[in-house]
């Protein structure tokens, strides 16, 4: 079967920008975890990043070794189907995450019982970027809803022997918050606990969430697997605030994301 052999200068600039595009996701990661992050969406586009620049550098010794034999030939073609195939579907995803981060609350609505924070990882037993986002807007909340009972979920952050419940108790103190509002959460591990184990808190304060509404708070791309796994767990009148991730977190974030969600149905957990 004849082949269209490209021009060499096009070869060589598909070889530049498959090696550009191997560096930055490398570059990416590789900042990311030096400051302590060590999630999904940070890790793996490091050995992306090292199979595009392996790809870009001996580029030409790859597709000798895959000449000679056919089966080596047909494998490498069904993994770059199924590359191409999982590409399309995580861009899917991430626009639909960019579209329900769009949608705000209706504050028209009844005024929840109780707003509950998610946590999100803490840096040396103080608050992350994404974190502070998601304190920052249940403090707006909180002061629309003075009524209302504060939350905050998170267990022990790994590394640190912290909790983030602690963590987030101590924020929303520095910033004024009432201490007789605050209810701490302190076992979860997964966005399924956060809901499950804050039930029970709520239910212990007399604030029963098949009846009472619930503000959950968390970030923007978390927003829609959230408010399934809330449903699923009980919560029968519940509304989510999404608070804007970190832009230089925020494609990391909506890869981990892609994955979780993908578990959590998994799971059963909605």
């Amino acid at each position: 079967m004849l082949r269209l052999a490209l021009p060499p200068f096009v070869r060589s600039a598909s070889r530049l920008l498959v090696l550009l595009a191997g560096a930055l996701l490398c570059l990416d990661a590789l900042l990311l975890m030096s400051i302590g992050m060590r999630h999904l969406g940070v890790v793996l586009p490091l050995p992306i990043g090292l199979v595009l620049i392996g790809l870009a550098w001996r580029g030409a010794q790859w597709q000798r070794w895959l000449a000679q034999q056919r089966w080596r030939q047909r494998l490498w073609r069904a993994v770059c189907i199924g590359f191409w195939l999982w590409l399309a579907s995580l861009l899917l995803f991430f626009l639909q995450i960019a579209q329900a981060g769009r949608e705000r609350p209706d504050l028209s609505a009844a005024p929840p019982g109780a707003i509950l924070v998610l946590g999100s990882g803490t840096n040396h037993c103080r608050p992350s970027p994404t974190l502070r986002q998601r304190l920052e807007r249940g403090l707006d909340l909180a002061r629309i809803y003075p009524q209302a009972r504060v939350v905050v979920s998170g267990g022990v952050d790994p590394g640190f022997g912290c909790t983030e419940a602690e963590v987030m108790r101590r924020y929303l103190r520095g910033q004024g918050m009432d201490e007789a509002r605050l209810l701490l959460e302190e076992r979860s591990t997964s966005t399924h606990e956060n809901l499950v184990f804050s039930r029970t808190l709520l239910e212990q304060a007399g604030l029963d969430p098949r009846h009472t509404a619930i503000m959950v708070i968390t970030s923007d791309f978390h927003v829609p697997r959230s408010l399934r796994i809330a449903r699923q767990a009980g919560y029968a009148q519940v509304r989510a605030a999404g608070a804007p991730t970190p832009r230089h977190l925020r494609w990391n974030a909506w890869l981990r994301e892609y994955f979780a969600f993908a578990s959590s149905r998994a799971l059963g957990e909605f």
